[in-house]
């Protein structure tokens, strides 16, 4: 909340003087002042900020003193203050829910995460376990011919190259390790 105390003016017509009717002869842009102003005794108190209740303004008025008024500012001040207050731990507390609600939404998404990882992961391994399943038929269908050609040097390089083979099947074959849950990447939030 902002304070402000401002002394009051008292207004009189201004009498002009020789010397100003003088400049506004000579210079059309002079203007003599309707009014003079003078400090009065009197106070005027400004309250701003906050949420008013009663009253912004209180002043010196004939029977009310602005020091007798000081009850009503300082009751006007507690009330604004206290409303502030409440206004202060509403935005705390919906800023507290707002973070429950993310944080759960944010659980949520990593819980849906993984299973479309798992999934992914699991949908890979099918398709690593069809590539050896076709690469098995295939080394089977080679082995088979390789059996029927007559021994010499050609059977027997193929019949390296079959083993080679078979043994690179073996080792893609997802199904000859153990099957296990893949740990999936984390990742950071950002707020």
């Amino acid at each position: 909340m902002g304070f402000l105390v401002l002394q009051e003016q008292d207004r009189a017509e201004h009498v002009a003087t020789e010397k100003e009717l003088a400049e506004a002869k000579k210079h059309s842009w002079v203007r003599i002042p309707r009014f003079d102003y003078t400090p009065s005794e009197l106070l005027r108190f400004i309250l701003s900020g906050g949420q008013p209740h009663r009253a912004s303004e209180w002043a010196d008025a004939p029977g009310s003193a602005l020091e007798e008024q000081l009850p009503e500012i300082a009751q006007e001040v507690t009330l604004r203050g206290e409303a502030a207050e409440r206004r202060r731990q509403d935005e705390a507390e919906a800023a507290r829910q707002k973070r429950i609600r993310w944080e759960a939404a944010m659980e949520q998404a990593r819980i849906r995460y993984a299973e479309a990882y798992r999934v992914r992961h699991l949908e890979a391994q099918e398709a690593a376990w069809r590539h050896a399943t076709r690469l098995t038929q295939y080394v089977s269908t080679v082995r088979t011919r390789v059996e029927a050609m007559p021994p010499a040097q050609p059977r027997t390089d193929a019949e390296e190259r079959i083993s080679w083979a078979a043994a690179t099947v073996e080792r893609l074959d997802p199904v000859n390790t153990p099957p296990r849950c893949p740990t999936f990447p984390s990742h950071k939030p950002t707020t």
